[in-house]
C-alpha cells in the first residue's frame, strides 16, 4: 500500500545541513500494524509527519496505492490526507467547547457527509466505544483515557485506509494505555492499516512489525517487507 524510497529531511544550519531522516526506505502493506521506535530526536515524529502528509518539505519518493504523493500540489495532498489518513496524537486535541458527540461529528461535517449518515456514524462509534452515556459531556469532564478514546473514534469515523498514532498512550497510565492498545489492535484486525510511534517495547511488540530509527537512519527490528 505504501512505498517510501530514500526519504530524506533536513534543515539548513550555518555551516552545514542537519538531517533528521536519512535515506529511509520502507514498505507498509495493507493491514499491517507497524511500530516505530527509537530514542528522542531519532526522527520518529518526522517520519510520521511525512507519512501523514503533515510535512511536504522532504526529498525522495512516497507512493500510496500507486499515487505519487511527492508529485502532488499542496491542495491535492491535503485532499488525499483528508480522504485516506487518520491521526491520533499523544495529546488529544479535542476542542473543549464541543461535546463528545460534536467532536466525533466535526470531521464528517468537514467532508460534507449528509446529516443522517453523520448521526448514524456518530451513534455507531459512541456505542462501540462505550461512550453513549458521555456523549453530551465536554472533554474536560472526561479522564485522560476517555479523551484518548474519543480521539481514536474521531480519527476512524471517516474510515481512513491508514491510521497514524503518535505516542497514543504516552500521556496515559498503564491501564488506560492497555485499553487504547486493545482498541487499536481490534481496529487492525478489522482491516485498518496502523503505524504507531511508541517508546513502550511491550506496546510495540503487540503490533505485527517493528522498525527502529537512530539519528534518522532506519533499522529493522522485524521484517521490513
Amino acid at each position: 500500500m505504501i512505498e517510501l524510497h530514500e526519504i530524506e529531511k533536513s534543515y539548513a544550519l550555518a555551516a552545514a545541513r542537519h538531517f533528521v531522516l536519512r535515506k529511509v526506505s520502507l514498505r507498509i502493506k495493507e493491514g499491517d500494524f507497524l511500530s516505530i521506535m527509537g530514542p528522542s530526536g531519532s526522527g520518529k515524529t518526522s517520519l510520521l509527519s511525512v507519512l501523514g502528509l503533515l510535512d511536504a518539505d522532504w526529498q525522495g519518493s512516497y507512493r500510496f496505492n500507486g499515487a505519487d504523493l511527492g508529485a502532488m500540489k499542496e491542495r491535492q495532498r491535503k485532499e488525499f490526507a483528508r480522504d485516506h489518513i487518520g491521526f491520533v496524537f499523544q495529546h488529544y486535541h479535542l476542542p473543549d467547547d464541543l461535546t463528545v458527540a460534536e467532536n466525533l461529528d466535526l470531521p464528517l461535517s468537514y467532508r460534507g457527509v449528509r446529516g443522517a449518515e453523520r448521526q448514524a456514524r456518530v451513534a455507531e462509534l459512541l456505542d462501540r466505544f462505550g461512550m453513549v452515556a458521555k456523549k453530551d459531556l465536554y472533554p474536560r469532564q472526561l479522564s485522560g483515557g476517555q479523551q484518548q478514546m474519543v480521539a481514536v473514534a474521531r480519527a476512524v469515523i471517516t474510515r481512513p485506509k491508514l491510521l497514524l498514532c503518535d505516542e497514543p498512550t504516552g500521556a496515559l497510565h498503564s491501564s488506560q494505555g492497555g485499553m487504547i492498545m486493545d482498541l487499536l489492535i481490534e481496529l487492525n484486525r478489522e482491516g485498518t492499516t496502523l503505524v504507531q510511534v511508541t517508546h513502550n517495547p511491550d506496546y510495540a511488540a503487540r503490533g505485527g512489525r517493528q522498525v527502529e530509527l537512530f539519528d534518522g537512519w532506519l533499522k529493522a527490528a522485524g521484517p521490513v517487507q
